[in-house]
């Protein structure tokens, strides 16, 4: 009897792990999940406004019932800012944690070591942030698409003003990384184009967050350039900053500057803020298009704060992915990949286009100029510029692009 009973107890636990395992397996198969890799500890500028910008997309799609029927689950892993880390967390997310689709990066070396490990794995990637042009050009393949505008388009929406400077004499600074380079280079080619008796006199390239500030002020305020391009940003950028006002490096000098214009890089220098410098940027606070007010609304509802560049494009990513799997109605790659090419997107800055030709979207940016406003630095004078406008032909781009 006790036999018989303790076969049954037995029969009975198998059928309830049967049964919840199933309920478990059916669970999983209710949702899409989302796997994020990016520089939260070694950027927490940009990595903690952007990520409250994926977690309130997600909160929005869940809140009108999911995707396709499915719940949106999003998993974040931190790289390190390191491109070995990002592939092995990479590599975790897809074997381990199974997801659907992977996204994010910051800094471009860790976006380009992501691109290849899409291709290798033949795995669904939009990157997010990185800058790079390589990401859709050189080292472009057909499982990477990218949001950012890039680095040729924002050194682009600044040239034509940079060029109507009429300065000569021209000084470059940039850390010297993939990012800062391809920046640098960037400018000095466009530019030169532009106005062809241009001259680059002198180049400062520190190591990413290791600025030494007087060294390089005093190096470029040698040279005697009658205008500078800058690309430092986040601390670097407040050292030279502190240090380039210390020493009047700035004055009576014109500044072109990337990136300086976003509030995670321009409200830490408070009353040091610059006057005067042409930069890409986030005026979030005069922004009045229908688009944007509602997302803002729904920004500082959320988290009783307001939004940074970074979290325009943490939530454009979700959103992004979320209009592609609805168009494929699947998480397929092949299919997610088709409905990319051509895909358009409503973000906080209007719609984009992600394009078959490079799968980069045609998001655009803010460009105006810095102001030391009573102590807090704000961009004026700004206009938002089409990222389609300055994105090279169909034709040009074959050129850039292996072949799939």
């Amino acid at each position: 009897m006790k036999h018989r009973t303790a076969c049954r107890i037995v029969g009975q636990s198998l059928v309830a792990a049967v049964l919840a395992s199933t309920a478990l397996f059916a669970c999983a198969e209710d949702v899409i999940k989302i796997g994020e890799i990016n520089s939260y500890k070694a950027q927490p500028a940009f990595t903690e406004s952007y990520k409250k910008g994926m977690e309130l997309a997600v909160e929005q799609i869940n809140a009108a019932g999911g995707l396709n029927g499915k719940k949106v689950e999003l998993i974040t892993r931190d790289d390190n800012a390191s491109p070995g880390d990002a592939v092995r967390v990479a590599e975790e997310l897809v074997s381990r944690d199974k997801v659907d689709v992977l996204t994010g990066s910051f800094l471009s070396h860790i976006g380009l070591a992501l691109t290849d490990f899409a291709k290798q794995k033949k795995m669904f990637f939009l990157a997010s942030e990185p800058l790079t042009d390589k990401i859709v050009w050189q080292n472009g393949n057909r499982y990477t698409f990218r949001l950012r505008p890039s680095t040729y388009m924002q050194v682009a929406m600044l040239v034509p003003e940079a060029a109507a400077m009429k300065r000569k004499r021209w000084a470059v600074v940039f850390p010297n990384y993939e990012y800062g380079q391809s920046a640098a280079a960037t400018f000095k080619e466009l530019l030169k184009q532009a106005q062809p008796d241009v001259e680059f006199v002198a180049e400062q390239a520190p190591p990413l967050g290791k600025v030494d500030a007087g060294s390089v002020v005093q190096a470029l305020a040698d040279a005697k350039p009658d205008a500078i391009f800058n690309v430092l940003f986040g601390a670097d950028l407040s050292r030279f900053v502190r240090e380039g006002n210390t020493r009047g490096l700035f004055k009576d000098r014109d500044m072109v500057s990337l990136l300086t214009g976003e509030p995670e890089y321009l409200d830490p220098l408070k009353d040091e803020a610059p006057n005067g410098w042409l930069v890409t940027g986030y005026p979030w606070y005069g922004i009045e298009t229908a688009e944007h007010q509602a997302f803002l609304k729904a920004y500082q509802d959320r988290f009783k704060d307001y939004p940074r560049l970074g979290s325009i494009v943490g939530y454009s990513s979700i959103i992004s992915l979320a209009a592609g799997i609805k168009k494929a109605q699947s998480t397929d790659t092949d299919k997610l990949i088709a409905a990319f090419e051509g895909l358009s997107v409503a973000t906080p800055f209007g719609p984009i286009v992600y394009r078959a030709e490079d799968h980069q979207s045609t998001m655009g940016g803010y460009v105006g100029r810095t102001k030391n406003d009573n102590g807090k630095g704000v961009m004026v004078g700004y206009r938002y510029v089409n990222g389609a406008a300055v994105l090279p032909s169909a034709e040009i781009v074959k050129k850039l692009r292996p072949a799939d």
